[in-house]
């Protein structure tokens, strides 16, 4: 009768160790995740309208920018150095050359193939002359072409690969707004 007792006591014992072994693994899957594509950013001020809206809230992706480049058009959270994240369209990549000529973006002298909103500026700024992007450097504009601070100002620049934080992909707040960020 003891050897019984004793044998239900270990049996107990494992299902007790391995459902806590279950748990832990759940959390630390849930973490990950949380923290590789549920980071949440705020869009402060109108620099991406109408694509977003001051106050909207989005997710980041932290996880696919180690693996993959970003592509042109993508829409990123990069921190401008002061320790401020800011969101952005990518327009230049690494090795290109961008400018800004007569409002029309420009990327190796050809004229930028893109949405006519998205392909009109009217402050060239930097980009007046020509901005030659280093390995690791990023062109970024904001959809509000009147109203972003991004790489054609000094205060922001060039993004390096080592400012971006993350991919935008899914806009959850407001709730009406929920759209997947292509």
């Amino acid at each position: 009768m003891e050897e019984l007792n004793e044998e239900k006591e270990k049996h107990r014992f494992r299902w007790v160790v391995g459902w806590l072994k279950d748990i832990m693994l759940v959390i630390s899957l849930a973490l990950f995740f949380v923290y590789a594509f549920g980071t949440q950013v705020r869009m402060v001020g109108q620099s991406m309208s109408p694509f977003l809206q001051s106050e909207d809230v989005v997710l980041m992706d932290r996880i696919s920018y180690r693996f993959f480049a970003p592509k042109r058009f993508d829409v990123l959270v990069f921190d401008k150095g002061d320790g401020v994240l800011s969101i952005k369209r990518v327009i230049g990549l690494p090795g290109e050359t961008v400018q800004i000529k007569e409002g029309r973006v420009y990327i190796n002298d050809t004229l930028l193939d893109a949405e006519e909103e998205l392909s009109y500026v009217p402050l060239a700024g930097l980009a007046e002359q020509p901005v030659e992007l280093q390995e690791g450097e990023y062109f970024v504009l904001g959809d509000n072409r009147t109203g972003s601070e991004d790489s054609r100002f000094a205060d922001v620049g060039n993004v390096d690969e080592e400012q971006i934080q993350g991919r935008v992909w899914l806009r959850i707040f407001p709730l009406v707004s929920l759209k997947w960020i292509e």
